[in-house]
């Protein structure tokens, strides 16, 4: 169920900034959120639950998705373009965001430890 909702969001969000901004921009996040799912779920059950591996995983997966593509783009004669870079950044941090809110991983244990206390 959460990640169903998690999807729609997403669904959502793309196709919001489709009526803005011009396609491949649109592209680019949609990559961005694609290869930052995969990083930041892997990194995630990786360092069980970890918060900061879960950002690391997600931004960093899209942060190598969108150097890939501009390199390709370049080596094909197109000049390389930092808002596509960025756009693909954005997606990764999107769903980096995503995954963080909707794991409540963290928040349980933070509760269990305030109930010890007291």
């Amino acid at each position: 169920m959460k990640n169903s909702l998690a999807l729609l969001i997403l669904l959502f969000t793309v196709v919001r900034l489709n009526a803005q901004l011009e396609n491949d921009k649109v592209l680019h996040f949609g990559a961005g959120v694609l290869s930052g799912a995969i990083g930041g779920l892997l990194a995630s059950e990786i360092s069980d639950g970890d918060r900061t591996w879960t950002y690391v995983g997600a931004v960093g997966t899209s942060l190598l998705a969108g150097l890939a593509k501009e390199s390709i783009d370049q080596s094909n004669g197109n000049p390389w373009d930092n808002g596509d870079l960025a756009a693909t950044i954005l997606g990764g941090v999107t769903v980096g965001v995503t995954i963080d809110l909707f794991s409540g991983k963290k928040r349980r244990k933070r509760n269990q430890l305030t109930l010890v206390v007291f």
